[in-house]
């Protein structure tokens, strides 16, 4: 699955390029820049003569440097919004998701040897964005 959804995003960046060109520029999110990098090294193994060139700049940069067209494919976390999509007509975007990874909650509280997190907790807006500074702001309701 892996190995096919490697080639789905390579042909699909590929396919906004002419057949002469021997490097693919992209930049974009930090979080898949790992996996990025190993398929594209796999992938300049079977065809040396193309290379990969992915900047993790974050999903920010990579969603600008598509737009300014300065990339073939930017990555990012997230979609970009209608707004931005408006903002590029010399192609058309698509979006496809290419890695997928989970988001872990870490604690460090003086006194407190473990935590178990209510389903409202983890659904409160902004529980995983540092909105939660010291244990006073969780409320007896969310633990």
């Amino acid at each position: 699955m892996k190995r096919q959804m490697f080639w789905i995003v390579l042909f699909a960046a590929a396919g906004s390029l002419a057949a002469s060109a021997e490097t693919i520029n992209a930049a974009g999110a930090t979080f898949p820049a790992p996996i990025y990098q190993k398929w594209f090294e796999e992938f300049h193994k079977m065809h040396s003569d193309s290379q990969v060139n992915y900047q993790s700049i974050g999903s920010g940069g990579g969603i600008r440097q598509l737009t300014e067209g300065t990339v073939d494919f930017g990555a990012s976390d997230m979609p970009m919004t209608a707004e931005q999509m408006a903002k590029i007509t010399k192609y058309k975007v698509l979006h496809f998701p290419t890695v997928l990874g989970g988001v872990v909650p870490t604690y460090n509280i003086s006194g407190v040897g473990s935590l178990k997190f209510s389903g409202a907790f983890a659904a409160a807006q902004g529980a995983f964005r540092l909105a939660v500074t010291n244990r006073d702001s969780l409320g007896k309701s969310f633990i």
